[in-house]
């Protein structure tokens, strides 16, 4: 008897940690989940004669015990065998549930004094639009907002995009993703 009722805390444990995980988002003014990236995020070079601007993201519902937050936006279908880093941003504070549009500039004043962006594939350190290859397939663009369980993460400054994903693994509370698509 003992053990069926441990077993049921267990069970009623387990179902509440998965309802309070539901409850971490992120959403975008700028796009619809699934759908498409407007001009105004796609990248301007490479082709392609978008504005370059990071959309505005916002999130939500965080684990607790939250110390910071990390950006990416990774978009999986380039061909390059490991995909591409478009942004990433970490050591946002915990208090701050926002990026403002145009957040991801060289010089970074719209986001939080703390906050590093790391170098991405178009080796910057700013945010990287969209930019497929013409007549290739529609791509994903994932955007996703981790919880991280410190405040800083230590990592060199010209650390790859998969470095810096595999330190953010390491210390993430949970995460939340929003994609859209975009083709040309």
């Amino acid at each position: 008897m003992k053990l069926i009722r441990l077993a049921g805390a267990l069970l009623c444990m387990a179902f509440a940690f998965a309802a309070h995980a539901t409850d971490f988002i992120v959403s975008s003014p700028a796009f619809s989940p699934n759908g498409i990236l407007k001009d105004a995020q796609v990248l301007h070079g490479f082709g392609c004669s978008g504005q370059n601007i990071s959309p505005a993201l916002m999130w939500k519902g965080e684990p607790q015990g939250t110390r910071s937050f990390a950006i990416t936006v990774y978009d999986p279908d380039a061909p390059t065998g490991s995909g591409w880093w478009h942004w990433v941003v970490f050591d946002i504070p915990a208090s701050v549930h926002n990026v403002v549009e145009g957040a991801g500039t060289v010089d970074s004043k719209a986001l939080p004094a703390t906050a590093i962006q790391a170098r991405t594939d178009f080796g910057t350190h700013a945010y990287g639009g969209p930019c497929p290859s013409a007549g290739d397939k529609a791509h994903r663009y994932v955007f996703t907002v981790y919880a991280l369980k410190v405040a800083h993460i230590e990592v060199p400054t010209d650390a790859s995009a998969a470095m810096i994903g595999y330190v953010i693994h390491g210390n993430t509370l949970g995460s939340t993703s929003i994609q859209a698509g975009y083709q040309r």
